[in-house]
């Protein structure tokens, strides 16, 4: 199993339950690839299309996770055609598509690509996330006819709404993962 982890607006560095994820697949031997995407704080959409496409085509990724802005930037690399085919997508806390803060102008509006190049997709959204509603979560879910966790006033699903280890993400994405006894 090799996981590419893409973080959001600002980064996701520990104690965020990326960093944890990453340490949990790393624990077991998996094959983890976890980039920071350069200015995090002031991210561009063309610069952090340029570098996820360089560590898609280096790492190859099977699973790739999610969080916050970075399932924008993976609409954007499926609309574009530059997303590989992958086995799994998990999208946690995805903003609106209409999102309209002033950094982040180059991302929106954003679109709804034809697929999001995964067999399957998981999205991972709190009811009282102030980056998206629940119906529109909702209709991104139907609309790529994925599997859908809400979590109850869980925020933005980050550091900040007390989302350091986080159990849950860990075994859907470590659900695939087996080690090789010799």
């Amino acid at each position: 199993m090799k996981v590419l982890i893409l973080h959001g607006w600002g980064g996701s560095d520990y104690p965020h339950w990326q960093a944890h994820l990453a340490m949990e697949i790393a624990k077991r031997y998996g094959t983890v690839s976890f980039p920071l995407i350069q200015h995090p704080h002031y991210p561009s959409k063309n610069r952090w299309v340029k570098e996820v496409r360089a560590a898609l085509e280096d790492f190859r990724p099977d699973t790739v996770v999610c969080h916050s802005l970075a399932n924008t930037l993976w609409f954007w690399l499926c609309e574009m055609r530059i997303a590989p085919q992958i086995k799994r997508l998990f999208m946690v806390s995805p903003p609106s598509l209409h999102t309209s803060e002033e950094v982040l102008k180059s991302f929106y509006p954003a679109p709804m690509p034809e697929t999001l190049c995964a067999e399957e997709v998981t999205l991972f959204v709190s009811d009282n996330d102030p980056w998206i509603e629940i119906d529109e979560a909702k209709q991104i879910t139907e609309h790529y006819d994925a599997a859908l966790h809400i979590l109850h006033d869980a925020g933005h699903i980050n550091t900040e709404s007390g989302f350091g280890k986080w159990e849950e993400i860990e075994k859907s994405v470590l659900s695939d993962f087996s080690v090789k006894s010799e």
